[in-house]
């Protein structure tokens, strides 16, 4: 998807004038880095989720339609529908602005999404053993990659848009700083990276997600591990050389058009 913007050259005019006013021809001080604000946790999660929920603000807009003037999106991939592209590797990339009306369209280098009530167990029988949920049942994960990108669009249009916050749920971290939400803005610039805590216990959780002041989220790029699934893949806990996690709970601010 290819997004163009136009430019407009005053901040450079405004640091020359700041810069010879001085009678020193000093640069000025350059602005503070954009950085996210992070709120992580593993282990029983619940409370750090909802209070994620607090930052990204009320209500919880579902899948209503149209730019929201506040509140947030979520997505839990029961919402997809009961028997919608279920256990398998097509699930559609637009499906949660199109059929659901979230706002958000996804991307991978790899061949597709799968949305999996068995805990991806037809896949190969440990993952069964290996990965939980947050919100029962389904769980999700691009198929031939553990990379994926959400780009955000106005609810149920196919209109750019960007958020101010963005965070998941993640199932089976076991290495630090392999898996990771990337941000970016609208001309691709990267905004800072964070990475979900190592689980803390059995049931496998982790949480992390990003705020700022102001939406200036057009894309995540989120990495899943150091490794993709697959029938003769198995996790580091399992014997196997790569750490293998997927994802639960999408949370996001409103997304707002792009001037």
């Amino acid at each position: 998807m290819k997004r163009l913007f136009a430019f407009v050259a005053l901040p450079i005019i405004a640091a020359t004038a700041a810069a010879c006013s001085d009678g020193y021809g000093s640069n000025p001080t350059p602005p503070p880095a954009i950085t996210p604000t992070v709120t992580s946790a593993s282990g029983n999660i619940a409370a750090t989720v909802d209070a994620f929920r607090t930052l990204l603000g009320d209500p919880s807009n579902g899948a209503t339609a149209g730019e929201q003037q506040t509140g947030r999106r979520e997505i839990n991939w029961d919402g997809a529908g009961a028997n919608a592209f279920n256990n398998r590797n097509d699930f559609p990339s637009n499906f949660f602005n199109t059929n659901v009306k979230s706002g958000a369209v996804f991307t991978t280098p790899g061949t597709g999404f799968r949305n999996d009530s068995l805990k991806f167990a037809e896949i190969n029988a440990e993952y069964g053993n290996q990965f939980g949920a947050f919100s029962p049942t389904k769980i999700f994960s691009p198929v031939g990659s553990n990379v994926m990108d959400v780009l955000f669009q106005v609810a149920g249009q196919p209109t750019p848009a960007t958020v101010a916050g963005f965070g998941a749920v993640f199932s089976d971290v076991d290495v630090a700083n392999g898996t990771t939400i990337e941000f970016f803005d609208v001309m691709e610039k990267s905004l800072g990276k964070i990475a979900a805590p190592v689980r803390s216990d059995a049931s496998g959780l982790s949480f992390v997600g990003g705020t700022f002041g102001q939406a200036l989220v057009a894309r995540v790029r989120i990495t899943l591990g150091t490794g993709s699934l697959g029938a003769n893949v198995n996790d580091i806990s399992d014997g196997g050389t790569k750490d293998l996690v997927v994802v639960d709970n999408f949370l996001y601010s409103e997304p707002r058009h792009i001037p």
